[in-house]
């Protein structure tokens, strides 16, 4: 039984990070270090990004007064402060909540003929804050579904979760032809970047955004654009446990993302990739660059190209997932739903496209899928 992918939309907040700027304010920071400085320059400029967006009003500008940031940053003297893990989740309970219900919202609205009683199950995700009654309950009650929906949550699994999440919606398809499936993550992972001489903070400093999107996954044959979901794998590189990890410290959590991450990836991301392309004879053996379409998660400009250079990919086929990197920055589970709704809005003149879509985290974990983009000028067929 094929499971499509009816629609994907996304949520912002309006704060815009604007990568300079947000550079030299962190570059000022009276803590900061020559070396730090040096190391701080050279991430955000090397990065690929030329905006981000966060959920901390007032933190792109010296006017008005300030929003939410007084928590987070010193206007007058315009130092970084560093609040507790209870403010900054705090925050993410108020910040998160809207996110995840707009997100969702605009994915109903924009998926022709699904209404919101027809939802049966909802799967939400993030990794940078907790709450209970958690957002799969606040998308139920603000949206009128059904109380009796089923609802899960994946949390704290990191940039690779929203394959977890399609995979889950794919089995409930399967096993229930008439269930429709609402996947949203959100992630606020501005609340958690501080100041910092240490290398992983830096880099963390100079990737990671806020962000929402949602999904609705359903067995209905579509009548517009969609993307079948084929096949997923994961797997686990051999090394690398210690280069990608999430933690919760007193003051927000701690990220772990050592400069070994592109290597290991790029070592590694062949055998990663080989167990999900033999469920496919067609595809067994063939060059990576036949497949037409690639959502790489883009966890930051160098892991961008190691797969492009190891796969040997065209780098028309990674345009996707730098322009969502140029534009939105690393919003960790959200990024990859970001990316595959760049191609599944891309025009085409194909009526079919094999989409590879993959994604990387702590562990460190590959996460793989294939996928398939329907035009509609395939609409109605098997």
């Amino acid at each position: 039984m094929s499971v499509f992918v009816r629609t994907i939309q996304t949520s912002l907040p309006p704060t815009v990070l604007e990568q300079a700027a947000t550079r030299d304010r962190f570059a000022s920071q009276p803590a900061v270090s020559r070396l730090g400085e040096r190391l701080l320059r050279a991430a955000f400029d090397q990065s690929g990004i030329d905006r981000r967006y966060t959920v901390i009003e007032g933190f792109d500008t010296s006017e008005g007064d300030g929003g939410n940031s007084c928590e987070f940053y010193d206007r007058e003297s315009g130092t970084l402060l560093v609040p507790g893990t209870q403010t900054r989740n705090e925050l993410y309970t108020e910040e998160a909540t809207k996110l995840y219900i707009d997100a969702a919202r605009q994915a109903l609205d924009a998926c022709e003929g699904i209404e919101a009683a027809d939802i049966t199950h909802v799967v939400t995700v993030s990794c940078t804050g907790f709450y209970q009654p958690g957002p799969d309950y606040k998308i139920v009650r603000a949206l009128g579904l059904d109380t009796h929906v089923q609802r899960y949550h994946l949390g704290f699994m990191g940039c690779y979760a929203s394959f977890p999440a399609l995979r889950s919606a794919k089995a409930f398809c399967q096993a229930d032809p008439e269930a429709v499936v609402l996947v949203v993550s959100a992630e606020l992972c501005t609340l958690h970047v501080r100041s910092s001489n240490d290398p992983d903070q830096i880099i963390a400093s100079s990737v990671f955004a806020d962000g929402a999107a949602a999904a609705i996954v359903t067995a209905t044959e579509p009548d517009s654009a969609a993307l079948r979901l084929d096949h997923f794998d994961t797997a686990l590189t051999p090394v690398g446990e210690g280069d990608m990890a999430w933690t919760i410290g007193d003051e927000g959590f701690e990220m772990v993302l050592s400069t070994y991450v592109p290597k290991i990836i790029g070592e590694h991301i062949h055998g990663a990739l080989e167990p999900l392309f033999s469920k496919e004879t067609g595809l067994a053996g063939s060059p990576y660059k036949d497949v037409q379409r690639w959502a790489v998660h883009p966890g930051g400009r160098s892991i961008l190209d190691k797969v492009e250079a190891n796969l040997e990919l065209r780098p028309d086929q990674l345009t996707p997932s730098r322009e969502i990197l140029r534009q939105y920055g690393n919003m960790s589970s959200a990024t990859i739903l970001f990316v595959l709704k760049h191609i599944l809005e891309d025009a085409s003149a194909e009526t079919e496209e094999r989409v590879c879509a993959m994604a990387f985290g702590p562990g460190l974990t590959v996460e793989t899928a294939l996928m398939t983009k329907i035009s509609p000028a395939v609409s109605g067929t098997s």
